[in-house]
């Protein structure tokens, strides 16, 4: 069998050492190779045009063209490349970050704010290698994804399901989540009467200002949660950067948890541990949505909502940068519906619309 031609990825940084640390992880991996290195955007542009890689790796930061302009610039050339932002784990980097992801960029690898190569070389082994993989479609080898394909696995399907109006909204969502998370909640009304609980994979810093983002373009109050909070209809809390998110029912109130256990499916805030809460508090009351995401974060709890009777909406392969976290819910058989990102919104209003409907003739 002749050898697959390897997958090309073009590194735009005005750091010696970062394209240096960048270009020798690549060299590790048999099916990547560096097609060019650029010390600012603007030389970038044109090595990409000349390259055509088949994934930029694009610093923030860079004279003469910074990575802003430059993936406002490569959207124009190409609008389906990959795009990955190299950024600071900082206030501006992640705010600037937010605004590359607005852009066009597809996702991000946050590297240490000093000069620290083992740092970024773990950076890099750990997280950019797997991200470049999957966006070049190419199987993981990290064991930071699962291997193998899922057994689909029906859970038994409570007869009150389409009865129960549901009392909160559980969203998951990981890689092209800022995105995903604006079209949907932006599309809720303002008369929206159930709270939402949103875990998206996230370090420190980056969850305040996308719940700010998020905010400044619903209609609905949108804030990152406190620990100890009670849950509000119409309300929708994001979970902290490095930390788990969790409802309790306290005193006939339920309120919002928050703990840095362990993590779980290599991500804290986890996806499968706020669904494993809200199946507990809620049971059936509750509708779960799965965005856009790498792995498989919220299949387990995917399944524990499904045996207490909630419903599941996943969002559907062709809308979703990565079709990883709804893809292994749907192939699970336990999402209701699989729907492209623009109906997930409306699909949201019917079913609590719906749901008030059936109780009032029932």
């Amino acid at each position: 069998m002749p050898e697959l031609p390897k997958k090309r990825v073009l590194i735009v940084d005005d750091a010696v050492v970062v394209r240096k640390a960048l270009s020798d992880a690549i060299a590790l991996d048999p099916a990547l190779e560096v097609s060019g290195v650029a010390a600012n955007g603007r030389i970038g542009l044109d090595r990409f045009s000349a390259q055509k890689p088949d994934v930029v790796l694009l610093d923030i930061e860079m004279p003469e063209m910074d990575g802003l302009e430059t993936v406002r610039q490569l959207r124009k050339l190409d609008a389906r490349v990959p795009v990955i932002m190299f950024s600071s784990l900082t206030e501006r980097g992640a705010a600037i970050t937010l605004d590359a992801l607005a852009l066009g960029a597809t996702d991000y690898v946050t590297k240490p704010s000093n000069v620290d190569m083992t740092a970024t070389l773990q950076a890099i082994t750990r997280e950019l290698i797997p991200k470049i993989r999957v966006f070049c479609r190419l199987p993981d080898l990290s064991g930071s994804l699962p291997a193998g394909k899922t057994v689909v696995r029906l859970a038994p399907v409570s007869p009150l399901r389409s009865l129960l109006p549901p009392q909160v909204i559980a969203i998951g969502v990981s890689t092209g989540g800022p995105d995903a998370l604006v079209r949907v909640i932006s599309s809720l009304p303002a008369d929206f009467k159930v709270p939402l609980l949103i875990a998206q994979h996230m370090p420190p810093i980056f969850t305040s200002l996308l719940a700010a983002r998020l905010a400044a373009k619903s209609a609905l109050p949108v804030k990152e949660c406190e620990s100890g909070e009670p849950v509000v209809p119409g309300c929708a809390l994001l979970a902290p950067g490095d930390f788990h998110m969790v409802v309790n029912r306290e005193d006939g109130v339920v309120r919002v948890r928050t703990h840095q256990g362990a993590k779980e499916n290599f991500c804290r805030p986890s996806v499968d541990v706020l669904f494993r809460s809200v199946a507990q508090v809620y049971g059936g009351r509750a509708l779960a949505v799965v965005l856009t995401g790498m792995g498989q974060d919220g299949l387990k709890g995917c399944e524990l909502l499904r045996n207490s009777g909630a419903r599941i909406y996943v969002q559907d392969e062709a809308s979703s940068v990565v079709w990883g976290m709804p893809g292994f819910v749907a192939r699970a058989g336990l999402a209701d519906k699989t729907l492209p990102l623009g109906q997930i919104g409306a699909e949201i209003v019917r079913a609590t619309g719906a749901a008030r409907a059936a109780q009032v003739q029932s």
